[in-house]
């Protein structure tokens, strides 16, 4: 464990039970979901930018875990304002490019929208360990022992990939095999992996029958997993950010619920 996982670890937010982190996502990201406006997602953004240093993150923990996100928020922007809905005025029109007023304001509130999405759920879940996520949904949830139990041996093996792939690339070198033909090198290396994942998994699956993890018995936790004042605080923290942005974007007339008459695309 690295020393800036370390120091996550050890903030407010990551004694926060990871049930409430999911809630707290869900609260935040199902409103911006109901609509596409830059107002609501701005403010939703401002305010979980406001939030973030009390993640018990560092900043530069923060931006290694983030940079897809900012990556990807521009690239569909950019996307949405070439061939986006056409309304307005139109500012070019070039083929399948089509760049409107109408597209580009689009392009805004996509962008917008998929950060503050995305950012908190990446920020709440940078410190959740997947025991405790387990613990949560099977004592706080009441979730199925056997589904959890299953998800956990797979999230847990998901780190394994990264590690597989390395000594893959290592042994492919060691014979002479990885000097030319990256496309083909990848696709090789891509189905190694998974023949590999596929044995890792049968044995998985065999040791925990063994073991008895899919019994239909009532199950036993070893660490009990607790939701209290600092759960239910994190809860209307996601409650309250999407409440003033949903506000927001209602007084400033640029709430466009995306199910009704109105909205894009009817």
């Amino acid at each position: 464990m690295t020393l800036l996982e370390t120091h996550a670890r050890t903030g407010v937010v990551a004694r926060i039970n990871p049930v409430a982190k999911l809630g707290a996502s869900a609260l935040i990201a199902l409103p911006l979901v109901l609509t596409l406006d830059w107002v609501s997602a701005s403010v939703a953004l401002l305010l979980e930018c406001l939030l973030f240093p009390f993640a018990g993150i560092g900043w530069r923990e923060f931006w290694a875990r983030t940079w897809p996100v900012w990556l990807a928020a521009p690239l569909t922007a950019l996307t949405i304002a070439l061939y986006g809905e056409t309304s307005g005025e139109v500012y070019v029109d070039w083929f399948l490019v089509r760049i409107s007023e109408g597209s580009l304001e689009l392009a805004v509130a996509t962008f917008f929208r998929v950060l503050a999405i995305a950012l908190p759920s990446v920020v709440l879940f940078v410190t959740v360990d997947p025991t405790d996520l387990a613990d949560g949904l099977a004592q706080v949830l009441r979730l199925p022992a056997r589904f959890v139990l299953g998800a956990l041996a797979g999230l847990r093996m998901v780190g394994l990939f990264i590690d597989d792939w390395r000594a893959l690339e290592l042994a492919r070198r060691a014979r002479g095999v990885a000097d030319r033909g990256r496309t083909r090198r990848f696709v090789g290396m891509a189905f190694a992996l998974l023949v590999l994942s596929i044995r890792r998994g049968s044995k998985l699956a065999t040791s925990m029958e063994a073991r008895g993890f899919g019994a239909p018995v009532q199950r036993t936790w070893a660490r009990e997993s607790r939701f209290g004042g600092r759960e239910w605080a994190l809860l209307a923290i996601g409650a309250a950010v999407s409440a003033v942005a949903v506000a927001a974007a209602v007084l400033a007339g640029t709430w466009n619920f995306i199910l009704g008459p109105g909205s894009i695309g009817a």
